[in-house]
């Protein structure tokens, strides 16, 4: 099957092309902020041109894409109507008793500062469905066609439908849903039943309101995108990134488009996985770093970590959704550096994007960035990007370094370069270490996996600086997420509020809940023409010890749902808690809050080839030497005689002594002074950061 992955970046949109010959193609554009739909169908066009394909002959079309991230950070959503139980107008604004000031009744809470609904817009009706599922008062439908009708006259664009308990009786929400679609035909429609079916009020209204909020601009992206797509020639569907590390339909996307809030994050963190599995180093870190933003992952053994689902925010918002564990920083090759006020030397988060640009673009920027920096540190060079076919202005770089912090500081040239390299390589070490040493991970026992365009640049640096023993950089860094979306499966979860204990289970229940999701989820992944069998079903449960406010996910026991399954669930959660909290109490019991289904949709992942093997020497693949600079020990700059290798040229088991540097389409790769790095059998830069260039421990 002939396949394309793409993501689309805030700067460039990186495109991958793989075929179950094992033939595989790259490419990179410029994204197009005003309408990213643009530069991913151009670039598919000109990808298919570049392997001899037409589009038609494509049998997958793989998306990641931040739209729905963007809406929400910059608040360009619709204008939302809700419709509640009478008396809950306020739950949105109200939220959780947390707070930035716990003490404090004078604060301006974010939530509060930006609502996703505006009071006026937010109408309640009398109905009252009971934690049990049992309806204490009917729904008036007389009451529900007025206030649809004041949000038709208000001109909503999108309507949320939030009742109470209704994850254990839509039925009131589904009457709803039938009463819009009369009174006003074409609004979006978001109901929590659908959106978020399980307990906890605030953040099951936030994620509906979310979803409504985002739904008409990604729903348009996503219809136009597809359609676009069919006019060019693609006759299958196209496939999007979630959150979560599956892929669902676009009829799926523009559903529940709050399943896409960190689509293309996840897929840099996928291609991460597979990246470090193909090198023989399944655990791994990955440090995606684009123009506007660094994404880090951490993933023992290749598996993504899961966010607790209080903790799935995007800005100011809960999204009670399921998402991988990926963090993102502003910090990239278009983070800005500037003497604030206080006359503090800063870098970032504020990027110069794609445009105009770093000042080196020769696009009218003249704020330096972290990309002017490595120019005028002599790291990347005139002609080397994107093969040189973006020229670039290494005089605009040394002036606006010079200009804007060199001589405000009264320091050299290049002891301002360094700065500002120092500096946003000192954030991303900060994160990497919030998500591992923090959370019970050390680093010494993973690998850092280099991506995105400036990955490369900064990963021999921050693995010094947290003892992580080895860097690897794939054959394609700034196409590594791309790359993640040939790497993953479709995948549909769904839960269920079930609310009982293992001293006292309802094992009908648990059974019921847990045939009724698997029949649910088989039905949406065959809908989406997947066959049977290769539909694979995995069950887990949310759970805790009675009085926790926090649940922990844990594999369901395989077998009949019995007291044996109780007690091997109860088992599983102990050690899973154990695992998590340092602390286990076999004696109390477990409260098994929800139970989770996950259908996942096989398909055949992309799988790496090996190089032709060389014979240690990669002199044949250097291009130059070149003046780079780098720093002493005591932080003082050291200009080294830099040999440059064309990428292209390095074969298996070819060595390369540091500082080198390493040019290729799509990025540059950075081995520092005293380090080594080997190429491996399948093209993957693999730097030794515990050896220095004679091979003695460091």
């Amino acid at each position: 099957m002939k396949r394309i992955g793409v993501d689309v970046g805030g700067t460039f949109t990186d495109l991958i092309y793989w075929d179950e010959d094992g033939r595989s193609a790259v490419h990179k554009i410029p994204s197009t902020p005003q309408d990213p739909s643009l530069a991913t169908i151009e670039g598919v066009r000109q990808l298919v041109d570049k392997v001899g394909i037409s589009i038609g002959e494509l049998g997958q079309f793989l998306h990641g894409t931040t739209v729905a991230t963007n809406i929400v950070l910059e608040h360009n959503g619709a204008d939302v109507g809700l419709i509640t139980t009478e008396g809950f107008r306020d739950i949105l604004h109200i939220a959780r008793k947390k707070r930035p000031l716990n003490y404090s009744s004078y604060q301006d809470l974010p939530w509060q500062k930006w609502q996703l609904i505006q009071r006026r817009n937010r109408r309640v009706v009398p109905e009252r469905i009971n934690a049990a599922g049992e309806v204490l008062v009917p729904l008036d439908e007389d009451a529900v066609r007025e206030q649809v009708r004041v949000l038709k006259a208000n001109n909503v664009q999108a309507i949320a439908v939030c009742f109470l308990h209704s994850y254990r009786n839509p039925a009131h929400e589904q009457a709803v849903k039938r009463i819009i679609a009369e009174e006003y035909p074409g609004v979006f429609i978001s109901l929590s039943s659908e959106v978020a079916p399980q307990y906890r009020e605030y953040e099951r209204f936030s994620t509906t309101a979310l979803n409504a909020f985002v739904g008409p601009k990604v729903s348009r992206y996503v219809d136009n995108l597809a359609n676009t797509a069919r006019e060019a020639g693609l006759r299958g569907d196209i496939r999007l990134m979630t959150s979560a590390g599956g892929l669902v339909t676009s009829r799926g996307a523009t559903k529940n488009p709050v399943l896409l809030l960190t689509s293309g994050v996840v897929a840099g963190l996928h291609g991460g996985c597979a990246i470090g599995k193909a090198s023989g180093y399944p655990s791994v870190i990955t440090l995606d770093v684009g123009g506007t933003s660094a994404d880090i992952g951490v993933a023992p053994d290749g598996k993504l970590r899961m966010k607790h689902l209080l903790d799935t925010r995007i800005g100011d918002y809960h999204a009670m959704v399921p998402m991988a564990e990926v963090d993102t920083i502003g910090a990239g090759g278009g983070s800005v550096a500037f003497i604030d006020a206080g006359g503090m030397f800063r870098v970032g988060p504020r990027s110069a994007g794609a445009t105009p640009g770093p000042a080196c673009y020769g696009r009218g920027g003249t704020e330096p960035t972290s990309t002017d920096a490595m120019v005028a540190m002599g790291w990347l060079r005139e002609n080397s990007f994107l093969s040189g076919a973006m020229h670039i202005q290494p005089q605009l770089a040394t002036k606006a370094v010079d200009e804007h912090i060199a001589t405000k500081l009264g320091v050299t040239t290049e002891h301002a370069a360094i700065g500002i390299f120092q500096i946003l390589a000192h954030a991303m070490t900060e994160a990497i270490s919030l998500h591992s040493v923090r959370k019970g991970y050390d680093p010494r026992d993973f690998s850092l996996v280099a991506e995105g365009g400036a990955g490369p640049l900064y990963a021999w640096h921050i693995a010094e600086q947290l003892g992580v023993p080895r860097v690897i950089v794939p054959h394609h860094p700034g196409i590594a997420s791309a790359m993640g979306l040939l790497a993953t499966d479709i995948r549909v979860e769904i839960p269920a509020t079930v609310w009982t204990t293992s001293a006292d289970p309802d094992l009908d229940r648990i059974a019921e809940e847990f045939d009724r999701l698997s029949a649910q989820a088989v039905e949406q992944l065959t809908g989406d023409g997947l066959a049977p069998e290769e539909i694979v079903i995995e069950r887990s449960l949310d759970c805790r010890y009675i009085g926790q406010g926090y649940e922990l996910r844990v594999p369901a026991p395989s077998g009949d749902v019995d007291a044996d399954w109780v007690r091997r669930t109860a088992e599983a959660f102990h050690d899973v808690h154990e695992r998590t909290y340092s602390q286990r109490f076999d004696d109390k019991p477990v409260h098994m809050v929800n139970v989770r289904v996950t259908a996942v949709g096989r398909v055949g992942q992309m799988s790496l080839a090996e190089i032709p093997a060389g014979d240690t020497d990669a002199s044949a693949a250097v291009k130059t030497t070149t003046e780079a600079l780098f720093w002493t020990s005591d932080n003082l700059p050291k200009t080294y005689d830099t040999k440059v290798y064309d990428r292209e040229l390095l074969k298996a088991g070819d060595i390369i002594n540091g500082p080198a540097i390493v040019e290729q389409f799509d990025s540059t790769t950075i081995v520092g002074p005293e380090q080594r790095a080997t190429i491996d059998k399948v093209g993957h830069i693999v730097i030794d950061i515990t050896q220095n260039t004679e091979g003695d421990q460091r």
